[in-house]
């Protein structure tokens, strides 16, 4: 009887502690209408889902990317969703760019309250087949790029002594991926960097906040790069981008995210999955590390030298296995829905504008 009465009491004053928590966190969440919110990428995927997510919030919102037909198509999405955002081409690899894009933005605005690094890249191939350009290629855009514009916009939020800072990193800036070296190599760099931000910033009224998504129903594997075997890397990267459990739907990981900036989350892991396999590896590294290397002698397609890169909604066009077409239905339909068939070089096979209005 004793030890029941003290199981109860335990679970109660647990329940209490957890409430009270909720309760600090719910007074402690910002309020972002009004604010000046920069999403760099935001033409399409997560990207476009963060800069709706943050105009439902009430804020003005500046997306950015390189191609004007993206941004356009963009707008249309956005319409249809009843919210707005002003846009600016910009290619954040470029310096002179970037600070065109933030002289665009003061003069609309005055200020960046809220910037997001959300731009990004995806190479998929074996280390036989990856050139030291595609490294180049990913650290320009992942890691550079966020540096740059983050680098830009601090004096003057130093200045006002507030703003945020949001990177979008990815579990592969947490724990190593086999054949997807340029990215990881990108992400675990903007990864340590934003940590550290963090730190440094720390008591300076800029919030610092990095988000590490797991997998994500947003359609980016149809504009990922394939080398090495084209059509068995895609199968594999396409099946574990898109299939439930493992995956999270892609609006659910926009509203997760402005939520961890609205609480002030200096990191955020979006599912549970990348969470248990972060804390995996973090205690267990080397027998991880063992783990990971035979599953990819297993089920990753075999080494071999073809660095010619293909892009992942070419190869789904000649793709004939049903079964593969079967699992990656909600991939497609995010591919859709979020922007991923609006490349200028790429003619969809689908009925975009019909799948919209359905």
């Amino acid at each position: 009887m004793k030890r029941n009465q003290w199981i109860r009491e335990v679970a109660t004053v647990g329940g209490i502690a957890l409430a009270l928590y909720k309760l600090i966190q719910s007074s402690r969440r910002a309020n972002l209408r009004d604010e000046v919110v920069l999403v760099t990428g935001g033409s399409r995927g997560l990207g476009l889902l963060l800069v709706r997510e943050f105009a439902r919030q009430g804020c003005h919102v500046v997306m950015c990317a390189r191609v004007q037909e993206e941004l356009d198509q963009a707008q249309e999405q956005l319409h249809e969703w009843g919210v707005k955002a002003d846009e600016v081409i910009c290619d954040i690899t470029d310096e002179g760019e970037v600070d065109g894009m933030i002289d665009v933005i003061m003069q609309m605005f005055g200020r960046v309250d809220t910037v997001v690094n959300n731009a990004g890249t995806i190479q998929v191939g074996p280390i036989e087949s990856t050139t030291l350009e595609n490294f180049r290629e990913a650290m320009a855009t992942m890691f550079w790029g966020g540096i740059c514009t983050i680098h830009k916009l601090l004096p003057h939020m130093q200045q006002r002594g507030s703003g945020r800072i949001v990177n979008i990193t990815s579990i592969g800036g947490k724990v190593p991926v086999p054949h997807l070296l340029p990215y990881v190599a990108a992400k675990f760099a903007m990864t340590g960097f934003s940590e550290g931000l963090t730190m440094e910033l720390s008591g300076s009224g800029i919030q610092v906040t990095t988000i590490i998504p797991g997998l994500m129903r947003t359609g980016s594997y149809l504009n990922a790069h394939f080398q090495g075997h084209q059509a068995e890397e895609f199968s594999w990267f396409s099946l574990s981008d898109n299939l439930p459990f493992i995956s999270i739907d892609g609006e659910i990981a926009a509203r997760s995210v402005v939520e961890a900036v609205k609480r002030g989350d200096a990191e955020y892991i979006l599912t549970i999955p990348a969470k248990g396999l972060t804390r995996f590896y973090g205690a267990l590294p080397n027998l991880a590390i063992r783990l990971m290397g035979l599953v990819a002698q297993i089920a990753l397609p075999s080494p071999t030298h073809n660095p010619v890169t293909e892009r992942g909604m070419e190869i789904e066009q000649r793709m004939r296995n049903p079964l593969l077409k079967w699992l990656t239905t909600w991939g497609r339909e995010a591919a859709r829905n979020f922007n991923q068939y609006s490349s200028p070089t790429f003619k969809s096979p689908y009925n975009v504008e019909a799948s919209r209005n359905q």
